[in-house]
């Protein structure tokens, strides 16, 4: 019995040993944490962190954009955009960011609007070449403003169920005498938007404009120089000249269009369906650009302050004959 109860004692004393020798949780834990900041190193504080983003940012900038200016062809364009790295899109293209900086003409307006040889739009309207690239027009008329004038959808019945397809009409203008409008389809609404904008830019025609309302004055290009009729389809538009201040009395796919072309105060009457706004936008256009066909009399641009697109008319004074 005296035995036992000496074996009891020491396997106790064994079990306090052992509980005294063995680390709670907090002191793991704290040897943990001293093991992590010995191997990682301090935690940064607040102003270091802001500093290292800092000296990270001086030391990889933002890639310059290529000025095109300065390049003396397409070529050295597109080589100064392979050099900075410049993205390309999966399905061909730049980035959005370098749309400007990467056009490289294609066709020999575009060369000659590239190299400077042509440098305003009323130039090529002269020569009544067709403009085929986009880039040429973003180039020559910048800041061009774009608007969707109608969204229609269309499907058709198949076997293996209904297809649906967007019909986009999209119109664009500087305010300052250059307007166009484009259509397109497409499956997707985006896509199909863009595309119209793209058809609306190669379509952008000059028109002429000035203050041809007896009622008014003041001199200055605000409305049509005279009356003008335009038709498509089964829609006839007449636009008449109206004094400052009037405002356009018209419809909102009308008032869009002539707002985009820089028109501010004109009179509008319509025959037709004109909830056609596709025939009823066209047939807008078509009285704007039937301006350039009016024959004028000696001196008659200069009374009515007509100004061509951007490009005042010059004053056809008669001789003064001599006493």
């Amino acid at each position: 019995m005296i035995i036992m109860a000496a074996e009891e004692k020491t396997s106790d004393s064994v079990k306090d040993a052992a509980k005294e020798a063995k680390p709670s949780k907090g002191v793991k834990a704290q040897a943990a944490k001293e093991d992590v900041v010995a191997t990682v190193g301090a935690v940064p504080a607040a102003d270091e962190v802001e500093a290292e983003a800092k000296t990270e940012d001086e030391i990889m900038p933002e890639a310059p954009a290529v000025i095109v200016d300065e390049a003396e062809n397409a070529q050295e364009v597109l080589e100064k955009l392979k050099k900075e790295g410049v993205r390309e899109k999966r399905r061909g293209g730049y980035d959005e960011d370098y749309v400007a900086a990467a056009w490289v003409p294609k066709t020999a307006l575009g060369r000659k609007v590239f190299n400077g040889e042509i440098t305003s739009m009323h130039d090529i309207m002269l020569q009544s070449i067709p403009i085929k690239e986009v880039g040429l027009v973003d180039k020559l008329l910048p800041g061009m403003q774009e608007e969707v004038l109608a969204v229609g959808r269309v499907q058709r019945v198949t076997d293996s169920g209904r297809r649906m397809r967007f019909r986009v009409v999209a119109a664009v203008g500087n305010g300052d005498g250059y307007v166009g409008i484009g259509e397109s389809k497409g499956k997707e609404a985006g896509p199909t938007i863009r595309k119209s904008i793209e058809r609306a830019k190669l379509n952008v025609v000059e028109i002429k404009r000035g203050c041809g309302s007896w009622e008014c004055g003041c001199g200055t290009p605000h409305t049509v120089p005279f009356k003008i009729i335009g038709k498509a389809g089964s829609v006839q538009v007449t636009l008449m000249p109206a004094p400052r201040g009037v405002g356009i009395v018209s419809g909102s796919v009308a008032k869009t269009v002539l707002l985009l072309a820089g028109i501010k105060d004109v009179w509008v009457t319509t025959e037709g369906h004109t909830r056609t706004g596709i025939n009823f936008a066209h047939a807008v256009l078509n009285a704007l650009e039937n301006t350039n066909y009016v024959k004028l009399k000696e001196g008659e641009a200069g009374k009515l302050k007509i100004v061509t697109g951007g490009y005042k008319q010059p004053e056809n004074k008669p001789d003064e004959v001599a006493e």
